[in-house]
């Protein structure tokens, strides 16, 4: 049975960084990016735990195993992770002032799991857990990641701007 929480120990964290690692670009085939979705950034335990000391990233586990992840980025990490240094100022130009949002900094469900609902459930938990007063979750994907534009429209996601950073297109999308 799978379980959806927050993290809550270094081993979660770990056993998160090992999922990334599986589905970093540097890792699959050309091929299987296409077909399957890609993560883009890499974390270092230090980042993801700070993060996570702010507000616990949701996970779902099977039998002890991290088998999907949302990352929550706080505002307060734009300036942390260079690659997303450019996704928080085209936010930040894009939503009123009033609007309190959450980042979701990267989700991946494993290859085991996939097509079982778990991407649906990791940001229903998600929107369950927010902190008071956050109104709604804010996410970029990369352009060429059709999978993953199409997962988040299904569940409600709506472009919020598209923009070019890094020689890549971004799509920056709002639930």
């Amino acid at each position: 049975m799978i379980v959806y929480k927050q993290a809550d120990s270094l081993k979660e964290l770990e056993q998160i960084l090992a999922l990334q690692q599986r589905n970093l670009p540097k890792n699959i085939s050309q091929e299987e990016s296409t077909k399957e979705g890609f993560v883009t950034v890499e974390h270092s335990l230090e980042t993801l735990k700070s993060m996570n000391d702010v507000c616990g990233h949701i996970i779902a586990m099977d039998d002890g195993q991290v088998v999907g992840y949302a990352l929550c980025m706080h505002p307060e990490f734009s300036e942390d992770i260079e690659v997303l240094r450019p996704m928080f100022m085209e936010i930040e130009t894009a939503l009123n002032d009033d609007v309190r949002y959450m980042v979701m900094g990267q989700i991946c469900v494993a290859k085991s799991h996939r097509n079982q609902g778990i991407f649906r459930k990791l940001y229903q938990t998600m929107k369950e857990k927010l902190p008071m007063g956050f109104d709604t979750i804010v996410t970029e994907v990369d352009g060429k990641n059709k999978r993953s534009l199409d997962a988040h429209a299904a569940i409600g996601f709506q472009e919020l701007r598209r923009y070019y950073a890094d020689n890549k297109e971004w799509v920056i999308i709002i639930l």
